[in-house]
């Protein structure tokens, strides 16, 4: 019984497990059935709202299309209706250009006919030249190149005589104006530019206040004097001068020193060979100091700014240089106001006047062992440290070695000239004078030509009298600008030299 009904129980259970699967299965296929139903439904109405969108593209791309087809179609006609009126316009143009080639084409034509018919008018009138010609000669006698050679001649006669003529014209006038604008000109620049000395001459003679000093100055056995030449660089001469010793040497500056250190030397009355070489060293010191004070105090006299250290240097030495007894610091300052004052009349650059000037005879102040002219090197040092190239021009052309190009570079050179030309401001001995007149004469009487030449007014001119019937007017005016041009190459001389030609005409005739 028991069995029975456990078989029993065992088959409920089993039997419900069974049902519970077969239920479970049921109820799980349902649920499954409806979630792929809302699925679907879900990819439906996905689908439908993606075909709608497709739709709407579709229209969308239609419009968008419709709207460049219209555009383009819009931009063809446009560009064909351009097309148009510019092949109207080029077949207007060919129809014009065909026009005009048929009118260039007739007026060739014209042209042509014309050229022909001048062609054979000018044959003609060769020919008819020809037979003129032909039958010139046979009345005159002459060829062509006989009748060209007389009427050449003739033509040079008269045109040489109107050129003397005019010549002599433009001189006197040129002469009557310039001579009365110059001699304001140089008046004025010489009043208003007055210098309190216009001669000096540097000295070398030492004073000594007895004969013992001679004694103390040579020395033991010439000890000191030895040494003093020998730190110095100059030679003493002790000769029979009273109360007085020469110090002697071609260096100024080094001259200077050696009479400063000598006089210091006798002041002190302690001469032995140590105090030589201290106040000789002492002196070279100070005389530097003075040098680069005198080339500063002559710019600032000057007027002219911004000039390198080492040019206030040179122009300082140029203190102990002298030209015809003329310092030349001196000579350079006044040249460069009177350069100053003619710059400023005629409108010229003042600046750069004055400081070519000023600067003119820079290289008088280089040493010995510069070769070179003193305008050369002058004007190599200056353009070494900075100057203006105009001024550099002006140092170098103020002898005519080179170009002038600027009329400031006339204006210093005439500066020159006048302060060199001022009475008394140059001294010449009388062997240098008298040989500057035969120079002078000797060159104007080495022309052909020349009969007779007579150097007057100190030699500031040379009167030179032509033989008329080797020298005509043309070229006695020549002969002047010649012999001035050979005086200025080969002499030296201050201020200028006027070169006067004189041709006398002569007619003789005898009544018979």
């Amino acid at each position: 019984m028991t069995t029975i009904s456990t078989l029993i129980l065992i088959g409920l259970v089993v039997g419900a497990i069974a049902l519970g699967g077969v239920a479970g299965f049921l109820i799980n296929q349902s649920m499954v059935d409806a979630r792929r139903k809302a699925q679907n439904l879900k990819a439906d109405h996905i689908i439908s709202e993606a075909k709608e969108k497709a739709r709407e593209v579709e229209i969308e791309a239609k419009a968008n299309a419709l709207k460049i087809t219209q555009k383009s179609e819009d931009e063809l006609n446009r560009r064909r209706a351009e097309l148009s009126r510019e092949d109207d316009r080029l077949q207007k143009r060919r129809e014009e250009l065909d026009v005009r080639l048929e009118k260039y084409e007739e007026r060739e034509l014209r042209l042509n006919k014309r050229q022909s018919s001048i062609d054979k008018r000018a044959n003609e009138i060769d020919k008819l030249y020809e037979d003129i010609m032909e039958e010139l000669q046979r009345v005159s006698e002459m060829t062509r190149d006989e009748a060209r050679e007389i009427l050449l001649e003739e033509t040079e006669k008269e045109a040489r005589a109107d050129m003397a003529r005019i010549i002599r014209q433009i001189e006197s006038e040129a002469r009557e104006k310039g001579n009365t604008r110059a001699r304001e000109l140089i008046a004025d620049a010489i009043q208003r530019v007055a210098s309190e000395k216009v001669a000096e001459v540097t000295t070398s003679l030492v004073n000594l206040p007895n004969e013992e000093m001679k004694g103390r100055i040579v020395g033991r056995n010439g000890r000191n004097i030895r040494t003093f030449e020998q730190i110095s660089g100059v030679d003493v001469i002790v000769d029979d001068t009273p109360e007085t010793v020469t110090v002697s040497c071609f260096d100024s500056v080094r001259r200077e020193i050696a009479r400063r250190s000598l006089q210091r030397l006798v002041l002190d009355g302690r001469i032995h060979p140590a105090n030589i070489e201290k106040i000789v060293k002492e002196e070279t010191e100070r005389m530097d100091e003075d040098i680069l004070e005198a080339g500063e105090q002559a710019v600032y006299d000057a007027g002219v700014a911004g000039l390198h250290v080492e040019i206030l240097k040179k122009l300082g030495r140029l203190k102990f240089r002298t030209s015809y007894g003329q310092n030349q610091l001196a000579h350079a300052v006044e040249t460069s106001k009177i350069a100053s004052v003619i710059a400023a009349e005629l409108g010229a650059n003042v600046d750069v006047a004055k400081a070519g000037a000023l600067l003119h005879d820079l290289g008088k102040a280089m040493d010995h062992n510069t070769e070179g002219t003193h305008a050369q090197i002058g004007a190599e040092f200056a353009a070494r440290y900075g100057v203006n190239p105009k001024v550099v021009n002006i140092i170098a052309s103020h002898h005519h070695e080179a170009e002038q190009e600027s009329v400031e570079a006339v204006i210093a050179e005439a500066a020159d000239a006048i302060s060199g030309a001022r009475p008394g401001a140059r001294r010449e001995d009388l062997e240098q004078y008298i040989k500057r007149l035969r120079a002078l004469e000797t060159i104007a009487n080495n022309y052909k030509g020349v009969e007779r030449s007579f150097a007057i007014q100190a030699g500031r001119e040379v009167r030179i009298i032509v033989k008329p019937e080797e020298i005509d007017d043309v070229e006695a005016n020549r002969m002047a600008k010649n012999i001035a041009q050979q005086i200025e190459e080969t002499m030296q001389y201050p201020g200028q030299i006027r070169v006067t030609v004189i041709r006398e005409s002569r007619a003789t005739e005898y009544a018979k």
